[in-house]
């Protein structure tokens, strides 16, 4: 996992676990528990970041 990668709403999830908005802001549904696979949730329309960053990862070995 690199530390810059981001999702954008709707696409494939590359690792399981905590997410946040790209932002760097705390706000109500910044926060995402997303699985491995799964599409990544919508981030609202006022919001400044408009991707997801990887915060902390499930399994450690979620390598693939």
């Amino acid at each position: 996992m690199k530390e810059t990668e981001q999702w954008r709403p709707a696409e494939i999830v590359a690792h399981s676990g905590s997410h946040a908005r790209a932002c760097g802001r705390e706000h109500l549904w910044s926060k995402s528990t997303d699985v491995r696979g799964h599409r990544s949730p919508p981030v609202s329309y006022d919001s400044p970041g408009h991707a997801w960053t990887l915060r902390t990862q499930a399994h450690h070995d979620d390598e693939h």
